[in-house]
């Protein structure tokens, strides 16, 4: 199925946080009930591009829970903030959890690491991939913000790659580098090493 096709809007807000007030838009696929978000300050009147923006896949345990197993919470307050000190960019939250493996196959996923295993291969036993996300709802929800360039906030070549292919002028990429703890070192040593990831200034 095409979601960039089948995705639609279908509810917005106002939304006071700690980092200032925000649009909260949602999205729908009719098809398959999936939601995703996009949380998004200083829009209402764009002028300038590129817009600043992080594609940011949902992750329970980081972003609700503050789990020190990944960096994810910390990515997401960390643009959170810059979006709000720049008075201007959108966070795409897309639903899709362990990389697009859900929420159960994580936790398994998780089970295997306590083991030994990295990120990468405690998929690969589970008999999934390694990363299992798609972009093709950004497509929709950049045209609905009526975003044509952008500043694409991430350490994920893969990202870059996905929007250009979907035909997003990525202008420049902004690195985020925050949330290294030993209890994440591995995991960050992994995306960097077997995943591509490129982290600034950050001595794993």
């Amino acid at each position: 199925m095409d979601e960039s096709v089948a995705i639609r809007f279908v509810a917005k807000s106002k939304l006071p946080t700690a980092f200032g007030d925000f649009d909260i838009i949602v999205f729908q696929d009719p098809d398959t009930g999936e939601e995703h978000i996009a949380l998004s300050q200083g829009l209402d009147a764009i002028s300038a591009q590129p817009v600043l923006v992080r594609i940011h896949s949902e992750c329970l345990t980081g972003d609700a829970f503050g789990s020190l197993k990944c960096d994810c919470g910390p990515q997401l307050h960390s643009t959170m903030k810059m979006i709000s000190d720049d008075g201007q960019g959108v966070i795409l939250y897309l639903r899709q959890e362990g990389r697009g493996i859900g929420l159960t196959n994580k936790i398994r996923a998780y089970a295997l690491q306590d083991q030994g295993h990295d990120t990468v291969d405690a998929n690969l036993i589970l008999n999934l991939p390694a990363d299992a996300r798609h972009y093709d709802m950004c497509t929709v929800m950049l045209g609905y913000l009526n975003i044509k360039e952008v500043s694409l906030i991430t350490n994920n070549p893969l990202k870059i790659n996905a929007l250009k292919d979907l035909g997003i002028n990525v202008v420049e990429r902004v690195p985020i580098t925050v949330g290294l703890n030993k209890f994440n070192e591995n995991y960050l040593q992994t995306k960097q090493e077997r995943m591509s990831h490129m982290y600034d200034k950050c001595d794993f």
